[in-house]
């Protein structure tokens, strides 16, 4: 039997022994202050998330991929990161890749038994072509989960870098990975639920990484998005609205602009900050690391 008492994240909070017995506005301040407890904790391992950071960006310069593999919340979070990805960052969606023990329907409900498999993981990892070239990013609240733990043991044996992301210490999966990331995150206020202060934790991590990595790669000017799509009128007034802030033209040039660099705001600003053309502005992004700074300087 597994001997879930000793994991941090298991154990009874004592600050909500009377969880039942609370008012809504007793429950919601309890709440508040254990997520403070989740923000506190990462500060702890970040150079560790920096380090993934600097990982990853290696992976996507090289061609290859960013892959998170988890069960249950921490499955869904990697998928949700993968997911907003493409839409905040202009990538093709294979570049960032959630894999969530019993496939895609478990984001929307529990497929029993799926994160107890020795097996599945590395037969996914194989079904996406893993290769040496992508970083392997398994999250598991608990650190024990089969499904993460044998993902990171194939990611390994085909030469892979492999990152553990678990809320507990000395975690199973973290002694499987290259690096660790082990935010304590304490007991949860309704016991073992780790979608909880375990699951922020988790999230605020994957939010380091994806936007570290994708500042790595040229996806970020300044602050600003520069590479986002435009899939729907909100997002087209944004990339106006980016080229804008980007460049202090006026709205008619960017959109006029943004048409004539084909809705591509990076090449847009480019075009506007050096007065060239489409051809010219491709062309200094490719000798610039696709990096508006190094591009303008």
């Amino acid at each position: 039997m597994i001997n879930l008492s000793k994991l941090s994240t298991e154990q009874r909070n004592q600050n909500s022994m009377d969880l039942d017995q609370m008012t809504p506005l007793e429950i919601v301040t309890l709440m508040n202050n254990e997520d403070k407890i989740a923000v506190e904790s990462i500060k702890e391992v970040l150079p560790q998330v920096a380090q993934t950071i600097t990982y990853a960006t290696e992976s996507l310069k090289s061609g290859g991929r960013i892959i998170y593999l988890g069960a249950g919340t921490s499955g869904r979070l990697g998928v949700l990161d993968a997911a907003e990805c493409p839409p905040t960052f202009g990538v093709p969606p294979e570049m960032v890749v959630g894999l969530i023990a019993g496939g895609p329907n478990a984001f929307l409900k529990a497929i029993e038994g799926a994160e107890d498999s020795t097996t599945l993981c590395a037969e996914e990892l194989q079904g996406i072509n893993l290769t040496s070239k992508d970083i392997v990013i398994g999250l598991a609240a608990s650190g024990r989960t089969p499904y993460v733990l044998h993902g990171l043991k194939y990611a390994r044996s085909i030469g892979c870098r492999t990152v553990a992301i678990a809320c507990t210490k000395d975690s199973e999966i973290g002694k499987e990975a290259d690096l660790a990331i082990e935010p304590v995150t304490g007991p949860e206020v309704l016991t073992g639920s780790t979608r909880l202060k375990a699951g922020t934790a988790q999230k605020l991590i994957l939010n380091m990484i994806s936007t570290g990595s994708m500042v790595g790669i040229g996806k970020v000017y300044q602050n600003l998005m520069v590479d986002v799509q435009q899939t729907n009128e909100k997002l087209k007034v944004r990339a106006q609205n980016i080229t804008m802030e980007a460049t202090g033209c006026s709205r008619e040039t960017a959109e006029e602009v943004l048409s004539k660099a084909k809705g591509e705001v990076k090449t847009a600003i480019i075009m506007i900050l050096l007065g060239v053309d489409y051809d010219a502005a491709k062309a200094r992004l490719k000798d610039s690391e696709d990096k508006i700074r190094i591009a303008v300087e």
